[in-house]
């Protein structure tokens, strides 16, 4: 397990980037057999991208119960998708599984959002954490002087 970083740091990043929000929603609980290999299908998808950082997959924090989430970091848009598309790659075959098992009869959903992240309009804090979120693959500072303040953050410098 990572080592909490004492103190307040912030993440820098100087290229674009993409946050992408993915999870699923066990609506008939009872029904095991049918939102389990949902469930099971998106750690192979990470497993895949973590041993392949070429496809642009930069991290990712998981959070589970009825309705689950995976809070997802890419280095573009572009690499999402062709990932999301890709025929020799685990999401598209497990996607189609998906709609060929589930399709419309409202056992599990599944949801997903995508957000695209330019330099200059974010800001992070962490406060005696590990690695977390974008500090994870930004590059993690500081938070003193002019990143001590929210404001200043998004701007990049202060007033």
């Amino acid at each position: 397990m990572p080592s909490v970083i004492p103190g307040r740091m912030t993440a820098h990043r100087d290229t674009p980037f993409v946050v992408f929000l993915i999870g699923m929603r066990i609506n008939r609980p009872l029904k095991l057999h049918r939102w389990m290999p949902v469930f099971s299908a998106m750690p192979r998808m990470v497993r895949e991208l973590q041993q392949h950082p070429e496809l642009g997959f930069l991290g990712a924090h998981s959070w589970l119960g009825r309705t689950t989430i995976m809070l997802q970091y890419w280095d573009s848009f572009e690499k999402l998708e062709a990932y999301a598309r890709a025929k020799d790659h685990a999401h598209l075959p497990a996607w189609r599984e998906f709609n060929r098992r589930i399709g419309t009869s409202g056992d599990v959903g599944v949801w997903h959002e995508t957000y695209l992240v330019q330099p200059g309009s974010y800001e992070a804090i962490y406060s005696n954490m590990p690695p977390f979120g974008m500090s994870r693959f930004a590059v993690a500072v500081k938070a003193e002087g002019w990143r001590e303040q929210a404001h200043h953050r998004l701007r990049g410098k202060a007033d």
